[in-house]
Parts: structure tokens; C-alpha cells; sequence
């Protein structure tokens, strides 16, 4: 399969459209991740369907002192991954073409969202990634529009104004891709030195804590909702022969059985390894460590039941990275 270059709004909707548009939008630099969206989107337009992809580094999202000339542009490469992966359009405007005119007057606000964690952080950067989502909806008029999961607070907000401003575009989230190592896959990562994309990693190392202790936990309270609420509640547990569990028994079995595990104790565990980070050389510099509701990002309580996603981003040396695992608590695990 080849696929086409578009520059322009006009050569896109000359094009014959049969089947579903499938949309995946990009800033280039295109990698496995990339791909991975790709791939997924060929499958949900089918064969008689059209993969669209977008290449546009828009300069509404990038903040003062951020790296918006340094941001990669290699529209070469990912014309070819494109292509690989099963896209039928790389539709790559200039900021002319998306902004005629200048910078638009008229914006979307991302509203008390996101003005958390990642919004907190970067000021504006939710107005402007949702301004130039709007825009690039309208120019490719989608069917379905495929964004990673990796940027879980952009997910959200992207599906929060397609419900709230009736866009009538399906918004499907794919996982994210990580490399061998567990690192996130990031157009940011080619920044990374050798030593700091081992600091790096303890990013995903604190998730997969978090992670851990959540999953033992659960299985633990699973357990105890098994056997009778007394002594020998602790000691079936105990006999689950891991030491986690055997040291956490006697706690769980006292708990009422419909007790959820706690976010607490999540959050302890992937922040024990973003301490020891911080202390390496060159040092994780954390700017926050949030277990949130994915529906608002607020911070979830002890006792709470569903979906969360247990979210960080940090900077290693001038490269700051992000990354997100989702969790279930309660009944619904």
C-alpha cells in the first residue's frame, strides 16, 4: 500500500471516500507507538475503509521556554511508517493551511480539567491541543478518531469535547507501547542520554510498584471475602505462600470483606521508587504522582470502587516525560 502526501484541506475531501475515515492524529516523529494506532485504525476502517494520518506540530500547545523549534520533524520516515502500518493519507499541513490568518481568536477551553496535573504544569496546553483537535476533526471529518492511551488526560478531554460539543465522532483509546525495557514509547525518548534514559525508567518502574501492591492487595481482600470472617482467615491467607500476602494477612483478614485496597498504599509504593530515582545521577525530578478519577482527574479517596489511573511525569535532565497505568478497585477488579 502507498500513501498518499496531502498538504492541503481541499486535496483531502477531493479524495473518494467509500467505507469509514479512520483518523490517527500526530506531531510526527512517528514510532512503534504510532504504528500501533495505525495498525488498530486500518482494522476498525476495515478494508473498504481509509486511514488518515495526521502530521502537524501545532504551536498552540507548546508553552514559553518549551521545545517547540527542537520538537523532531521527519516527515520522510514517517511518511514510510505510515505507510508500513496501513495508512492510505499522511495529511501534513502547514500552520498557514491550519491557522489561516494567524492564531485563531476564537479557542476551546479545557476547562477545570485541565487545569490539573498536566494542565497545572503547562499552562494553556490543554486550550491549545483541544483547539487544534477541533480543527483537524473538521478538516479530515472522521468516522473514528484513535488516540494513544499514553497522554491518558489529553485521551479524556479529547472525549469529553466530543460528547460535551457533539462532534459525532467515535474517540477509540489504544494501550500504550512500551519498549523491552518498559519505557514508554515518546518521540521525546531520542533526547535521552544513555544515563538518563536509565533514570528514565524508573518512571514505569514506579507504575509497575504501584501496580504490584495494588494487585496484591486486591487478591488478598479477594481471599478474605472466601473464608470465614475469623481466625483462620488470616491463616488461609497466610497460606497463600507469598510473602507480601503472608505479611499482610493478619491486616486484611480483620478488614470487612467488601473493603477495597488502598489508594494510599499505591501511591507509597510507586513513590518509594521515584525517591531512590530522585537521589540517582542525573536525579528524576518529579513534577507530580497522581492516582485519579479518569472521568475528572481529581484524586481518588480510600474507599473508592472503578477505574483510576495512576499517572507521573518528571523531567531528567531537559527531557520531561509522562506515563499512566489504569487500575481497578473494588468489586469491579
Amino acid at each position: 500500500m502507498t500513501a498518499t502526501l496531502l498538504r492541503t484541506a481541499g486535496e483531502l475531501h477531493a479524495r473518494a471516500r467509500v467505507g469509514r475515515r479512520a483518523v490517527v492524529m500526530t506531531m510526527g516523529a512517528l514510532h512503534e507507538g504510532h504504528a500501533t494506532l495505525v495498525r488498530t485504525a486500518r482494522e476498525i476502517a476495515g478494508r473498504d475503509g481509509e486511514v488518515v494520518v495526521t502530521v502537524f506540530v501545532n504551536p498552540l500547545q507548546f508553552g514559553k521556554g518549551e521545545d517547540l523549534d527542537r520538537y523532531p520533524r521527519t516527515l520522510d520516515a514517517d511518511l514510510k511508517i505510515a505507510e508500513q502500518a496501513g495508512a492510505d493519507a499522511v495529511f501534513a499541513p502547514s500552520v498557514d493551511e491550519v491557522y489561516p490568518g494567524g492564531e485563531p481568536q476564537v479557542r476551546i477551553s479545557a476547562g477545570p480539567m485541565g487545569e490539573r496535573l498536566e494542565g497545572a504544569s503547562r499552562p494553556g496546553h490543554f486550550d491549545g491541543m483541544l483547539t487544534v483537535v477541533a480543527k483537524l476533526l473538521h478538516l479530515t471529518r472522521p468516522d473514528v478518531a484513535l488516540y494513544g492511551q499514553k497522554d491518558a488526560q489529553q485521551l479524556a478531554l479529547i472525549r469529553r469535547m466530543a460528547r460535551d460539543l457533539n462532534f459525532g465522532v467515535e474517540i477509540v483509546g489504544v494501550p500504550t507501547v512500551r519498549e523491552e525495557d518498559g519505557l514508554a514509547l515518546s518521540s521525546r525518548n531520542r533526547y535521552l542520554s544513555v544515563t538518563e534514559r536509565r533514570t528514565a525508567l524508573t518512571l514505569s518502574q514506579a507504575l509497575f510498584a504501584g501496580r504490584d501492591r495494588h494487585a496484591a492487595q486486591e487478591a488478598l481482600r479477594a481471599r478474605a471475602r472466601e473464608v470465614p470472617a475469623t481466625r483462620a482467615r488470616a491463616e488461609a491467607l497466610s497460606a497463600l505462600g507469598e510473602s507480601r500476602a503472608a505479611a499482610d494477612a493478619h491486616a486484611v483478614a480483620k478488614a470487612a470483606p467488601a473493603t477495597t485496597s488502598g489508594p494510599a498504599d499505591v501511591r507509597s509504593a510507586a513513590r518509594l521508587v521515584l525517591d531512590d530515582a530522585a537521589r540517582l545521577k542525573p536525579p528524576l525530578e518529579l513534577d507530580y504522582l497522581a492516582l485519579v478519577d479518569p472521568s475528572d482527574f481529581t484524586e481518588i479517596s480510600d474507599g473508592f470502587t472503578g477505574e483510576a489511573v495512576l499517572a507521573v511525569a518528571a523531567r531528567v535532565g531537559t527531557t520531561r516525560l509522562i506515563d499512566n497505568l489504569p487500575l481497578t478497585f473494588g468489586a469491579a477488579s
